[in-house]
């Protein structure tokens, strides 16, 4: 996670004003993905990245997403990171890193990511060259949401999909869900090591079912929070973007919904020590689900659950939660998030691009955004960065369609 040599290309944006608040400078790639090494300089503006199929779009933004807490955006295993054809070390391919100069409103600030080379399957984190613990110092200093195309059934999949956007919208808005969840998923493992392995050990389990109780009701607590939020906004959602209702679907969100949250606790302490010996499934926040619901007075999907509404009505409410995460970050914390946007624009209408494009520059967020054809995004006329990607390649422009 060393700043790349000199010899490292070097492409920079030919947009010169910038109108966001937060976001990243320069971003630095080391043996990651398509890329040998590349350094690219940016500013705080939209960013458009077209090019065809495998040109190396989707890996530009995957490395931005490494910039939060994770495993990006794809949801790789740390090794399948590093560069196609790079050394071996051992078992392990090559080390790979992130690297980038960011800025929020607190100025600027050195973040760097990636695999450790001593062999561990291991993610590094650094801030102003030193290194951290824990990948949650990286949302402390930026947010970073995405849509991909294959969030798009997120609504028809299991409900862990549903369960990881959420809890990524809120570690954007709230960066201490990311240590709750690490500590929750730890003391989760161990408890089931225990209950596989016939551990007969009372006070090891009343140790880890009180951590569970602790992390997993705060869990579910900050998951309401941001869905009261985003209801609210929601709600008030106006222009081609549906409106929409979420609602969480669990023990503990009932519970948290009846009781004060110091009850809440105790009653999945018990529910916990239950299940030990009566072998029913135990309760907590990794069985909840995130149910959307359609909201359009008069459009013929109103009420209709998200499943059960169309690909293109799914879509949008998915960007119409996204911008409203980014609205309630933007004046909670004082900048809006880094979105990154596969393939946006291929299945809008060009009324919802062009609003998407409004809203992205009325906040103040950079995007990063791809698609095959510059035309999509003829909307943003010279508010954008542009960049042709071709073969790893990036080459610059400072007129859309100049490429």
């Amino acid at each position: 996670m060393n700043a790349l040599p000199d010899a490292a290309a070097t492409v920079s944006a030919p947009v010169s004003q910038t109108t966001g608040t937060a976001g990243v400078l320069r971003l630095d790639l080391t043996a990651f993905r398509s890329y040998a090494h590349l350094r690219l300089d940016v500013a705080l503006t939209p960013i458009v990245l077209t090019g065809p199929n495998g040109a190396g779009k989707t890996n530009l933004l995957e490395a931005v997403s490494f910039l939060s807490p994770g495993r990006g955006l794809r949801g790789a295993k740390l090794v399948s990171v590093a560069r196609s054809g790079a050394p071996s070390q051992g078992s392990l391919s090559q080390a790979w890193a992130v690297s980038a100069v960011a800025t929020n409103p607190d100025g600027d600030i050195r973040l760097g990511t990636g695999l450790s080379s001593d062999g561990k399957e291991k993610r590094l984190v650094h801030v102003n060259g030193l290194a951290v613990k824990g990948q949650g110092a990286l949302s402390r200093h930026l947010g970073v949401v995405w849509l991909t195309p294959a969030m798009d059934r997120i609504f028809l999949d299991a409900s862990s999909s549903r369960r990881r956007f959420l809890d990524r919208l809120v570690t954007a808005f709230d960066p201490d869900q990311t240590g709750r969840l690490a500590a929750y998923e730890h003391a989760y493992r161990q408890r089931m090591r225990l209950l596989r392995d016939e551990v007969d050990d009372k006070a090891w389990y009343l140790a880890l079912e009180d951590t569970l109780s602790r992390y997993g009701v705060a869990i579910a607590a900050a998951r309401a929070d941001l869905v009261r939020r985003l209801n609210g906004s929601l709600a008030e959602a106006r222009g081609p973007f549906p409106g929409a209702d979420l609602a969480l679907l669990g023990e503990v969100d009932r519970w948290l919904s009846d009781m004060p949250a110091v009850d809440a606790e105790e009653k999945l302490r018990a529910a916990l020590a239950a299940s030990r010996s009566a072998h029913v499934p135990d309760a907590g926040p990794h069985r909840s689900d995130l149910a959307v619901t359609f909201g359009c007075a008069g459009h013929p999907s109103h009420g209709l659950v998200a499943a059960m509404c169309s690909t293109g009505e799914q879509k949008a409410l998915l960007i119409s939660i996204v911008l409203a995460s980014a609205r309630l970050q933007a004046v909670k914390r004082g900048f809006p998030p880094i979105l990154l946007l596969d393939e946006i624009a291929a299945h809008l209408d060009p009324d919802r691009r062009e609003a998407l494009f409004a809203e992205i520059l009325a906040m103040g967020a950079q995007a990063w955004m791809t698609g095959t054809e510059s035309s999509m995004f003829a909307a943003l006329g010279d508010t954008a960065q542009y960049w042709r990607v071709r073969q790893n390649t990036l080459v610059p422009s400072s007129r859309l369609g100049a490429f």
